[in-house]
C-alpha cells in the first residue's frame, strides 16, 4: 500500500463507515503536522452559538453562517480562527499563514487587523493526534486525504460539506457520497 503524504492544508475526510461520533462524516482541515503530532479543525460542525455571543467584536468579521464551529473534541474551552488568504499576497499583520491559502488569526488582536482576508471562521476546540497517530489512521483507511479549497473553510453549507468534497473527487469516491449514515436503514 502506498504511503499517503500528509501536509498542512490537506483535508482529512472521514470514510463513510467511521463510527467515532466526534469524526463521523467529518471534514478536517489539517493545520499542523510534525513528529510530535497533528492538529486540525473540523469544518462541518456548526454550533448554535453566534460568534458575537462569545467574541462580540468579531461577529461582523466572520463568514456566514456567523456561528462558532466545533473544531474538534480537544480544548473546547479555547478558540482558533482560520482565515482564507489571498494567493501571492502577504497576510494581514494579525494572521499567520500555516499552509497555502490558510492562516490562523490572532483573536486577541482587533478585528480590523485581519481585514483583507477572503474569509474567517472561528472554531471552539480542535482535533489533535499524537505523533504517528494520524498517519496510522490514514494508513488503516479511516481517512481520505484530499487537497483543500479555500471555500471549504467558509462554506455557506457546512452540513453539506462532506458530500460536496466527496462528490468533487469523482469516480468511486463520488458514489460513496450517497452512502447512508446508517446502512441498516437502507
Amino acid at each position: 500500500m502506498e504511503q499517503t503524504r500528509l501536509n498542512p492544508g490537506d483535508l482529512l475526510v472521514a470514510v463513510p463507515q467511521l463510527a467515532d461520533p466526534s469524526f463521523q462524516r467529518a471534514v478536517v482541515l489539517l493545520l499542523h503536522l510534525d513528529e510530535e503530532g497533528a492538529l486540525g479543525v473540523v469544518l462541518n460542525r456548526e454550533l448554535d452559538v453566534a460568534v458575537g455571543s462569545v467574541l462580540p467584536t468579531w461577529q461582523d468579521v466572520v463568514a456566514g453562517p456567523p456561528n462558532l464551529f466545533q473544531g474538534g473534541p480537544v480544548g473546547i474551552d479555547g478558540a482558533l480562527a482560520v482565515a482564507t488568504l489571498v494567493a501571492g499576497v502577504d497576510p494581514p499583520r494579525a494572521v499567520t499563514r500555516v499552509a497555502g491559502a490558510f492562516g490562523l488569526a490572532d483573536l486577541d488582536a482587533e478585528p480590523e487587523a485581519v481585514r483583507g482576508v477572503l474569509g474567517l471562521r472561528v472554531f471552539a476546540g480542535h482535533a489533535g493526534w499524537s505523533g504517528g497517530q494520524l498517519e496510522a489512521e490514514v494508513a488503516a483507511g479511516d481517512w481520505y486525504v484530499f487537497p483543500a479549497l479555500p471555500s471549504d473553510v467558509v462554506t455557506g453549507d457546512p452540513a453539506g460539506l462532506w458530500k460536496a468534497v466527496m462528490r468533487r473527487q469523482g469516480g468511486a469516491i463520488a458514489i460513496l457520497s450517497t452512502a447512508p449514515v446508517d446502512p441498516s436503514l437502507n
